[in-house]
């Protein structure tokens, strides 16, 4: 490809992935003419180098270069690169501007690094991380509107045929093979698979799913989602509730992780810190203002898509056991494993009660 870094994304995104001209990441750096910023090293088996390429003007990123440091996690970014190439020659009008472009392929130590646009705004794990920040029902409030409306007009500018809400397959085959001779594992499938069943009532729109959408992948600006990235677990035709509790599970996951453990935490009535998942077990069966927000937003997500509010709860249980079989990381799929078992024994207890 081109030996300097461009800084629009070409009209041919397909070309580039097809190319086997790759200049060496550092070479186009600094054939770049921008500062660069290394960032989000890791020794995870996926582990990834991001390389920001800033403005000396502006002082804002332009590009970010994804760059894989093991085998694993080369698989991973082609996967992004492609799904990227894909949605960019699909069209999806203006909420098109808020997801990264491929621009070039380069380079590093015989593996595939990708080149992208830089989209920009503040991430909103940095919001979500100052203090008081989701004590506060107003700020927790408009991070969710601003989820809603972007995942509203995403889904609406990608839906295609309808099909029954499918939350189970994947996970169940996963699950069994994962924890396989796990004690208890048969009685969790077995909720699963009811809860699947009921969902599957209703038929949604076939739509892109992002696949792991929480705000550590989300950019805003002015109230609005202005940048999604971190599209590796991305499908071009999926099942769009995904998505929906994604958000809402990973938001309610962490409320209080700044919160000393045994402390109650401020501003939400009912929660406190130290076990894990007692955010989303609040959320699922507390009470208040944090509870209302996150069923309301699961419950008019699915009421877009033609499902029934009242199946927020089962769309949620879904997700939980969807994230214990599909992470990468075995810690927290088993800690999401026995979230799953202990709120879906508890629903369902709820239920034969009635």
């Amino acid at each position: 490809m081109s030996s300097a870094a461009p800084v629009s994304a070409p009209s041919r995104p397909q070309a580039i992935l097809d190319s086997a001209d790759r200049t060496p990441l550092w070479e186009y750096v600094r054939a770049s003419g921008l500062r660069s910023v290394v960032m989000g090293a890791s020794k995870d088996p996926n582990a990834k180098v991001t390389v920001l390429l800033v403005s000396r003007t502006s002082g804002l990123p332009v590009l970010a270069v994804k760059a894989p440091t093991t085998d694993r996690a080369a698989e991973a970014v082609e996967a992004e690169a492609t799904i990227l190439v894909e949605l960019a020659e699909s069209g999806l009008g203006g909420i098109g501007e808020t997801i990264p472009r491929v621009v070039d392929i380069v380079d590093l130590d015989g593996r595939a690094a990708v080149v992208l646009t830089a989209v920009q705004g503040t991430p909103m794990s940095t919001l979500y991380l100052r203090r008081r920040h989701t004590a506060s029902p107003d700020r927790a409030a408009a991070d969710f509107g601003a989820v809603e409306r972007w995942l509203a007009a995403f889904q609406a500018g990608s839906a295609a045929a309808p099909e029954p809400v499918d939350m189970g397959s994947a996970a169940v085959s996963r699950l069994r093979v994962r924890f396989d001779g796990e004690d208890g594992l048969d009685g969790d499938l077995e909720r699963l698979a009811e809860t699947c069943a009921r969902l599957g009532q209703y038929e949604v729109p076939r739509t892109v799913v992002h696949g792991d959408l929480w705000f550590g992948n989300l950019l805003v600006a002015n109230g609005k989602v202005s940048g999604v990235v971190d599209w590796e677990a991305a499908a071009t035709s999926g099942e769009p509730v995904r998505d929906i509790v994604r958000f809402a599970l990973m938001y309610a996951l962490y409320l209080d992780c700044r919160t000393h453990s045994g402390r109650r935490v401020a501003r939400h009535p009912g929660l406190t810190a130290g076990a894990w998942g007692a955010g989303v077990e609040y959320a699922l069966a507390g009470s208040g203002r944090f509870p209302d927000l996150f069923r309301r937003f699961v419950g008019d997500g699915l009421a877009r898509l033609g499902v029934a509010r009242s199946c927020w709860r089962d769309a949620a249980l879904a997700g939980i056991a969807e994230v214990a079989a599909l992470t990468d990381d075995d810690e927290f799929a088993r800690r999401h494993l026995e979230l799953f078992r202990r709120v879906s024994r508890t629903s369902g207890a709820r239920e034969g009660a009635r």
